[in-house]
């Protein structure tokens, strides 16, 4: 390979795609295709970091690459400056509920805050230290002063960025919170900075304990939770990060919901989100949700069951006969292509023989044969994923490795490339997908 896959990420990425899971690392390794999506989504990240604000549905059926690309999206906005956070939804995880559902999504979304630094998340204590850490160097590099001064100095640009969010919903509490963070600082109280961690991560049950430890009369709760995403996002601008960006897969569990009052409820808040975004009353924040076709177009349960959300979410009258409007909110997955597929597969082959250290005897008519038996297959043209075929591809291979004197003939059947060519010889397949070498 051109660039040498390091062991540890191809075991990670071979162990996860077996099992059908995203790896969260080296996805850049085997990323094809979706190029068109890819620069959308991208598009819109650029227009979060000067100050907008986005709201994406990732399409698909199930093993269509979803989850793929939103862990490919949240890799690349990491490594160029923006903090993430994600969550799957869940029964225990929903947009608002009477069990508190709402505010532990928020609290997982927080767990999983992450940036460039700390890329597996729990970044929120190296957010605050590195907030505090730019003022300080800032002021030093541009005066000389020391002692009280330089600490009423830092008071001040604290108390600047924080009147800054005094004026959002919620802000002027968390903007006390900074602060009590900053006076945790200067004290060196290690529990005052983790109360406030406690604060900030919506783990307060009570006010009055809040306002115990902390001296303020707010708690993050159901209803307040996606005001303060959109407090942090603006916070994390000013501890000098680009963005925020909110991944969050799995809205199949909201049209799993059995009660339609209580499913209700969670389309109106995320109504009133996908509202803020479009009327510009969010900034530097961008939304990307993942979900199947069922559980957004399913007029009984889907979220085109709510009417305010389908008006806004439905195509056009022209995004038909594969014509897709790529800005529009809804970015529908469609299969990839064979070609797509061949580079894929021939990706998987060389990453394996690396990381077990034979030589594949795989060749080129070999992967094409195998991708011939996996479209022939009953039902293949309207069922079958990339997560199918990357799962047989990996079972096909660690068989081949473990069996070296077996070949691919004997375990899929003797006739299996000829017969699902519909009859073609090694001969004509080698040259009917002659475009694929490489």
């Amino acid at each position: 390979m051109d660039n040498a896959v390091p062991a540890r990420i191809a075991n990670i990425l071979m162990n996860a795609l077996k099992s059908g899971v995203v790896p969260r690392v080296g996805l850049e390794y085997i990323t094809v295709g979706r190029a068109r999506e890819i620069a959308a989504i991208l598009n819109d990240i650029d227009l979060v970091s000067e100050g907008s604000a986005s709201f994406r549905f990732i399409v698909g059926k199930y093993g269509s690459g979803k989850s793929f690309l939103l862990q490919t999206i949240r890799n690349y906005a990491t490594a160029r400056g923006f903090a993430v956070v994600d969550a799957d939804l869940s029964p225990e995880r929903r947009f608002s509920g009477t069990k508190g559902q709402g505010l532990a999504t928020y609290k997982e979304l927080i767990q999983n805050l992450s940036t460039k630094s700390k890329p597996d998340g729990g970044a929120l204590p190296l957010v605050l230290e590195r907030w505090l850490s730019g003022i300080q160097a800032s002021i030093k590099a541009s005066t000389d002063l020391d002692g009280k001064a330089f600490n009423r100095e830092v008071e001040r640009q604290i108390y600047a960025v924080t009147c800054s969010l005094e004026g959002m919903v919620n802000g002027f509490e968390f903007a006390k919170a900074v602060s009590a963070y900053w006076e945790g600082h200067l004290n060196d109280d290690q529990t005052m900075k983790n109360n406030v961690l406690k604060w900030f991560r919506g783990e307060y049950a009570t006010r009055k304990e809040a306002r115990e430890d902390l001296g303020i009369n707010l708690i993050i709760t159901d209803d307040t939770w996606y005001d303060f995403l959109k407090i942090f996002a603006v916070f994390l601008v000013g501890a000098g990060y680009r963005g925020l960006l909110v991944f969050i897969d799995e809205l199949v569990n909201l049209y799993k919901i059995p009660h339609s009052i209580t499913r209700q409820n969670n389309y109106e808040k995320l109504l009133t989100m996908f509202n803020d975004v479009l009327q510009g009353k969010a900034r530097y924040i961008g939304f990307l949700m993942g979900g199947t076709p069922q559980c957004i177009e399913d007029k009984y349960r889907g979220l085109f069951s709510y009417e305010a959300l389908k008006s806004r979410l439905a195509e056009g009258r022209y995004a038909a006969d594969g014509l897709r409007d790529l800005s529009a909110p809804i970015i529908r997955l469609e299969m990839l292509s064979q070609e797509e597929l061949y580079v894929l597969v021939e990706k998987l082959r060389d990453i394996h023989s690396l990381l077990h250290g034979y030589n594949t005897q795989l060749k080129h008519q070999d992967l094409v044969a195998f991708l011939t038996v996996e479209f022939n297959r009953v039902g293949a043209g309207t069922h079958i994923t990339p997560r199918e075929i990357i799962r047989d591809f990996i079972e096909l291979l660690n068989i081949l490795h473990q069996n070296p004197s077996k070949t691919p003939a004997d375990i899929m059947g003797s006739d299996a490339f000829v017969l699902s060519a519909g009859g073609l010889t090694d001969e004509d397949i080698h040259s009917e997908f002659s475009e694929f070498e490489v």
